[in-house]
């Protein structure tokens, strides 16, 4: 499995069916076909190796969301060298430290975003560099021949990297592997085919933009529909335009296109099912999709597994509603206690996984992989259940725990309680210290456009519905939630607020 011509599944759809459509550019109303990603990556290698990059260089690219970061990819991936998506909202101190720690041998950057690098610190100037922008053009004077593939399957094709509540962010390394075992396991678990349609609008510099769909996608020969940026109209236009058969998105993008005009009237027929991750979708919301006939498959993951570790079947979107389902295909998990000893059923413990979706560790961080990967488990710091049927449930992140009055209390059973409330858009629920109790719940809700909510009218309709020491001692209204560049709403920007 380490002969590199197996990972080069890009060269046998360009040879099997190179007509069939693989991206849609809707910015610029532009179909490529599985031959033309073919030729362009085989030019772009052949620019990079020109410029200088070779097997395990890192190539950084600063750049928004645009369709010519998947040919770069696969360009990239030939020389065996190393794609670093860098986050274009970060502030350039943030990027310095990117650069840093990645030391790449190129810098791929758009135009928009040269008086971002102007301010990088000057010894990033030594890198050399090359227009994002211009590299199909500049691309084109080479052979669009086959070029060899020079990646193994243990190689790196990726180092992402994550925001942390504290320090830097780390670099995840996601290997060939990684992307190979993760598309198998996605499209087992989902049923993907040839004939699926995906519509595309999550970040590149994060990894739903790469490869909760896109890369088991195209592994399979299917289309993606490209848009530079999430409008939920838009979106819900193009899944009917296209006959869209799989959705992905958080549950912000859900809930936008759920509260657009055009929602009630869209033909969703072909959609097949939505899946749903990067935290729980309120039960509210599950059901205002599952009336227009789509089912919601909620999953799991994160950067540094798969990202797909769970889903919930469609015919289970019911039945086991609020379940992230079992572990996908290839993906050993269990939960266990503070001391190591596995859970019983029900009982709520840490997520660990293991199997061959794992990230090897993090770039240049022995420290961080040595506290995360402990003999052969990758210890998630997410806490779940699981019932007597094999499902699981998140029950928060280790770190949102907190202790009131002795009594442990997650946030996730709070929040989705509250989000029941049918003038509550968005919540998010934190522990704050307290003389009294050690610690105690603080509610943020975000109301339902148009509606008003207060402290009072939020405690009381908790009252009741949950232990006395669960419900929050205080709730904070605010008009938005702040919110990641993936759409998960950011607690730690929340225990800063006054």
């Amino acid at each position: 499995m380490n002969d590199p011509i197996e990972l080069d599944w890009l060269a046998r759809w360009a040879t099997w069916d190179g007509t069939r459509t693989a991206l849609i550019d809707t910015t610029r109303e532009r179909r490529w076909t599985f031959a033309d990603l073919f030729t362009t990556s085989c030019r772009l290698a052949r620019l990079l190796a020109e410029r200088g990059v070779r097997r395990g260089d890192r190539v950084a690219v600063l750049a928004g969301n645009d369709v010519g970061f998947v040919p770069l990819f696969f360009a990239v991936s030939r020389l065996g060298a190393v794609l670093v998506p860098v986050n274009f909202r970060l502030a350039p101190r943030e990027i310095d430290h990117v650069l840093s720690d990645a030391a790449p041998a190129l810098f791929v950057v758009s135009k928009a975003y040269e008086p971002v690098t102007a301010q990088l610190d000057p010894s990033h100037a030594s890198i050399p560099r090359v227009p994002f922008d211009e590299l199909e053009t500049l691309a084109a004077g080479f052979d669009g021949g086959p070029t060899p593939w020079d990646a193994r399957f243990d190689d790196p094709c990726m180092v992402l990297y994550t925001s942390g509540t504290t320090g830097a962010p780390k670099g995840a390394v996601i290997t060939h592997q990684m992307v190979f075992w993760n598309s198998v396991s996605t499209g087992l678990g989902l049923d993907l085919t040839s004939t699926d349609v995906t519509v595309s609008f999550l970040p590149f510099f994060h990894v739903s933009g790469w490869h909760v769909l896109n890369t088991p996608l195209l592994h399979r020969g299917a289309t993606i529909v490209f848009v530079d940026k999430f409008e939920p109209g838009r979106v819900l236009e193009l899944c009917e335009r296209h006959r869209v058969t799989v959705l992905f998105g958080v549950p912000t993008t859900m809930d936008a296109m759920a509260r657009a005009p055009s929602f009630a009237s869209t033909d969703l027929r072909s959609v097949r099912f939505a899946i749903v991750g990067g935290e729980p979708m309120s039960l509210e919301l599950i059901t205002t999709w599952q009336t227009r006939g789509v089912a919601i498959r909620q999953g799991f993951g994160m950067t540094e597994v798969g990202p797909n570790c769970f889903s919930l079947a469609a015919k289970e979107s019911v039945r086991k509603i609020g379940s992230i389902g079992r572990p996908n295909f290839y993906v050993d998990a269990k939960l266990v206690r503070d001391d190591g000893a596995e859970c019983g059923l029900d009982e709520v413990g840490e997520l660990l996984l293991r199997g061959p979706v794992v990230t090897p560790g993090y770039w240049r961080n022995e420290r961080a992989t040595a506290e995360t990967i402990r003999d052969g488990w990758f210890h998630t710091g997410d806490l779940l259940r699981r019932d007597a049927e094999g499902f699981f449930f998140v029950a928060g992140r280790k770190k949102e725990m907190f202790i009131s009055g002795g009594e442990n209390v997650y946030p996730v059973e709070i929040e989705r309680v509250l989000s029941t409330h049918p003038k509550v858009r968005e919540v998010a629920v934190i522990g704050v210290a307290d003389p009294k109790w050690g610690e105690v719940g603080r509610a943020f809700v975000a109301p339902v456009a148009g509606t008003s909510l207060s402290e009072d009218e939020v405690l009381a309709f908790l009252s009741g519905k949950l232990a006395r020491y669960k419900i929050p001692k205080s709730v904070v209204v605010r008009a938005e939630l702040p919110k990641s560049d993936s759409g998960k709403i950011l607690k730690r920007a929340l225990k800063e607020l006054p």
